[in-house]
């Protein structure tokens, strides 16, 4: 993931399992791109940057790009910035260490980075703006004088005036950081907006697929790019995709996973996204049939992720579900193989009904779904191939589907099937046994607060013993009960 300086950066949320074909990226063709980073055309750079030395970590600090290739300005402005975004980040650690040889040589190379990905944006983009040109001087003249201080650095012996030049050298970095953050951002708004642009004025069903899959590319590099999208209403013209029928549903499901990725709840651009409740409707509609009628687990995946963070995003967008019916159509789906038959799919759909459950008239449709019998089937998910990925998943759906029957229990009906189904036994088993929920507190709070609320309605259902360690005390006090219980084996 690439981020802009300035810290504005988080993980995007990745969806898990195998992606359709428009969405494949072969490892290997990645790599074999990623090598240009590892050679230099510049003989400035070479002669300057990277002086015969016998430091340990000479060669680790070799991050030199030979460029994209002519005509891709995006491609240009990642790999590019990718690079320079890594050269501040070792200057500050060797600034740090006061390795000040390594610092100038660094500084040096960062100057041919910046040098070549203004000229060589410049020769593939159309004509800058004003605001890009003065940026751009402002980001030159900091590197030529990081460059220059640095090398000044190298002259000084008296450690008190180097402590005050390290001071001028950090501020410079910081200024450049900056500099470099806003034109990066700019360049890179510029090109979203024209891929954008490109996909509403596109009669051509070939050229909206791809398109769709360069903008779906982008989210993939982080929560700047998602900000961009969502910045300049790229999920505005994702919706026409989503509700045009006439688009293939690889090209829809490829349109649900930027809205997805952009409307996700780790990311910080909701402030972006106030004219996506605009069409907030239109979108959640179409999200709902493509679940339905989806023909593959990986579709209903990537719908049903999109559902889930929308559902996060804006609580209208529950009260719109209810009326879809939607309920029904995730309940359904559980019992088709072909559609929900991993814990990430299960993840989406818990998420969806837990944030549902607030609504008060949300728990008759489940009991009339049975969804409490779906919910208790939740609460046993296990990891089929243990890898790290599947286990958290599996954490996550048994800790929302606690979450959805505490909510749901608030109803009598809903609470009286739930210890009908035995929910209660469940619940306690995953409260007493680590390795039933694989040792996770946030499992562990939510069943606790799950079983408390269904006593609350039938505590007939509780022995004595579960009641005074797991209900009648503090929850403080039952979890710390219920954590310590690890097996031991001395």
């Amino acid at each position: 993931m690439m981020a802009l300086p300035g810290g504005r950066h988080l993980d995007s949320v990745t969806l898990p399992g195998q992606r359709l074909h428009l969405m494949q990226v072969d490892s290997v063709q990645r790599w074999m791109e990623d090598l240009k980073l590892m050679t230099e055309c510049e003989c400035m750079c070479i002669l300057q940057a990277k002086p015969i030395s016998l430091e340990e970590d000479a060669q680790g600090d070799l991050i030199l790009a030979g460029g994209p290739g002519p005509g891709d300005p995006l491609q240009l402005l990642l790999k590019r910035g990718w690079v320079i975004s890594t050269e501040l980040r070792r200057i500050g650690q060797k600034l740090a260490q006061d390795r000040w040889a390594r610092v100038h040589s660094m500084s040096v190379r960062l100057t041919c980075h910046a040098r070549s990905m203004v000229s060589e944006y410049s020769a593939v983009s159309r004509n800058s703006s004003k605001e890009m040109g003065q940026i751009e001087k402002l980001l030159m003249e900091k590197c030529s004088e990081l460059s220059a201080v640095t090398e000044r650095c190298l002259q000084v012996e008296n450690e008190h005036v180097l402590k005050s030049m390290k001071a001028c050298v950090s501020e410079t970095l910081s200024t450049l950081g900056q500099h470099f953050g806003q034109l990066l951002e700019l360049a890179l708004t510029r090109e979203v907006q024209a891929l954008v642009r490109k996909i509403d004025a596109s009669d051509n069903i070939y050229t909206t697929e791809s398109t769709t899959g360069n903008l779906f590319s982008l989210t993939q590099e982080g929560a700047p790019l998602c900000r961009i999208i969502a910045k300049v209403d790229g999920v505005l013209c994702l919706a026409d995709i989503l509700t045009d029928d006439s688009h293939s549903e690889a090209t829809r499901a490829e349109a649900a996973a930027v809205v997805a990725q952009v409307t996700s709840p780790h990311l910080p651009v909701t402030q972006h996204l106030s004219s996506f409740l605009e069409s907030m409707e239109e979108i959640v509609t179409a999200l709902v049939k493509l679940c339905q009628e989806a023909s593959s687990g990986e579709v209903f995946l990537l719908a049903s992720a999109a559902l889930a963070n929308i559902t996060f995003f804006d609580t209208m967008a529950c009260e719109m579900l209810l009326q879809l019916n939607a309920i029904r159509v995730l309940l359904e789906a559980c019992s088709d193989k072909q559609r929900v038959d991993t814990p990430y799919t299960r993840d989406q759909i818990v998420t969806i009904l837990a944030n549902m459950s607030v609504l008060e008239q949300c728990a008759s449709d489940i009991i009339q779904e049975n969804g409490v019998q779906l919910i208790m089937g939740m609460l046993s998910e296990k990891p089929r191939s243990g890898t790290p990925a599947e286990v958290a998943a599996c954490e996550r759906v048994q800790q929302k589907a606690a979450v959805t029957l505490a909510r749901l229990s608030r109803d009598p009906d809903v609470a009286r099937e739930a210890v009908r189904l035995s929910c209660m036994s469940r619940l306690i088993e995953l409260c007493r046994s680590p390795s039933e929920r694989n040792s996770s507190d946030a499992v562990l709070v939510a069943c606790l607060a799950a079983l408390r609320r269904l006593a609350g309605v039938c505590p007939e259902g509780l022995q004595d013993s579960d009641f005074q360690q797991l209900v009648q005390p503090r929850l403080v006090d039952s979890f710390l009960l219920c954590s310590n219980m690890e097996e031991s084996f001395v």
